[in-house]
C-alpha cells in the first residue's frame, strides 16, 4: 500500500510540474508586434473617468503588482524572462538590458487596473513594436484623452484589442519604419 500511495505522489507531483509548466497563453501578431492573448489579458479597467484618469496625479498609488503575480504572468506566457522567445533574438545591446517588462496592458495612466487580467509580458527587444513603443502611445493616448479629443473608454479599447493597429490608426513615428 505504502508503496502505490508513493506511486500516486509521484504520478500527480510529475503533472504538477507539467501542468504549471504549460502556458495557456499565446501571442497574437499583427504585422512586426506581438500581442496579448486575449482569453488570457483581455485587460481590465480601474476608472473611465477622465477626472481621475488626468488629475489624480502618480500612478505609483495603483502599482502593487508583487513579484509572485509577475512569475504567474511569465509562466502564463511561457516566457523564461532570461531568454528570447523562440524565432526572436536580442541585438547585443539589447542583450545587456532586461529583455521584458510586466505590463499593464491598459496602462494605469488610462485607467487600467492593477490585475492579472490586465498583465502581460512584453518584450524591450521587439523592434520597432515592443516595450518602449507601447510606452509612447500610453503617452499620447493620455495627451488625447486629457485634452478632451478622446474619451477614455476609447482610449482604453483601442489599446487593449490591438495597441499595434491604435499606433498605426494615430500615426505614431515609429510606424513608419515599418514596410507596409
Amino acid at each position: 500500500m505504502k508503496t502505490l500511495s508513493r506511486l500516486c505522489l509521484l504520478i500527480l507531483t510529475a503533472y504538477a510540474i507539467v501542468y504549471a509548466a504549460t502556458p495557456t497563453a499565446h501571442y497574437r501578431h499583427d504585422g512586426p508586434a506581438l500581442l496579448n492573448d486575449l482569453t488570457v489579458t483581455p485587460g481590465a479597467v480601474r476608472t473611465t473617468s477622465e477626472d481621475a484618469i488626468c488629475h489624480s496625479g502618480t500612478t505609483k498609488q495603483f502599482r502593487h503588482t508583487t513579484d509572485s503575480t509577475k512569475k504567474q504572468v511569465y509562466a502564463e506566457y511561457g516566457v523564461d524572462k532570461s531568454k528570447p522567445l523562440p524565432g526572436t533574438k536580442a541585438d547585443a545591446v539589447d542583450a545587456k538590458r532586461p529583455l521584458y517588462e510586466v505590463d499593464h496592458l491598459i496602462s494605469l495612466e488610462l485607467g487600467g487596473a492593477d490585475t492579472i487580467k490586465n498583465l502581460w509580458p512584453q518584450g524591450y527587444y521587439w523592434h520597432p513594436a515592443g516595450a518602449h513603443e507601447k510606452d509612447l502611445l500610453e503617452n499620447e493616448l493620455h495627451k488625447l484623452v486629457c485634452s478632451g479629443k478622446m474619451q477614455p473608454t476609447d482610449a482604453q479599447r483601442c489599446i487593449a484589442q490591438d495597441w499595434w493597429a491604435c499606433s498605426i490608426r494615430l500615426k505614431m513615428p515609429y510606424t513608419k519604419a515599418v514596410p507596409k
